[in-house]
């Protein structure tokens, strides 16, 4: 069995540092949801996922992402005060987060060389973003270091 408390201040550390990244990809994918639905040309010519990526795994990971990262930031900012169900409400959704990536990334592995190309070579301004999104995120993990979490045993900083 895995137990996390040792690695509580590793996992916060990695939990918000994903966060702004993880919100940019949510707003680019559902972005381009919304001008393949409604039409665009430039989107409908690229084509839709297969139907069980677009309206079995799609839905699943984006909520288990909310929900875990959601979760996640109620317990370090509140610890126990709301009950130890949000312990069991982050668990469940980590782990339905991480089927939902597994099976989202195995079915798009033939074309992660070419994803792996594409941002190498994106234009500046996607690139810019990219890499904003992870200074962010290492502006804010760092940052919340410095938060003294009320959750139990001193995971947190300060």
């Amino acid at each position: 069995m895995l137990f996390i408390r040792p690695l509580l201040l590793v996992h916060y550390f990695v939990g918000i540092l994903l966060i702004p990244p993880l919100a940019a990809k949510l707003f680019s994918t559902g972005y381009r949801f919304f001008r393949y639905y409604t039409n665009d040309p430039a989107f409908r010519l690229a084509g839709a996922q297969p139907l069980l990526l677009r309206f079995g795994v799609a839905p699943v990971l984006v909520v288990s992402t909310v929900a875990v990262f959601g979760t996640g930031l109620e317990l370090w900012v509140f610890g126990l005060r709301f009950g130890g169900g949000w312990i069991s409400a982050h668990t469940l959704s980590a782990v339905v987060f991480m089927f939902a990536v597994t099976v989202h990334s195995l079915s798009h592995l033939r074309h992660s060389a070419e994803a792996v190309a594409d941002e190498v070579s994106a234009p500046r301004p996607r690139r810019t973003l990219i890499t904003a999104g992870l200074v962010l995120g290492g502006v804010l993990a760092v940052a919340s270091l410095t938060y003294a979490t009320p959750f139990p045993s001193s995971a947190g900083g300060g």
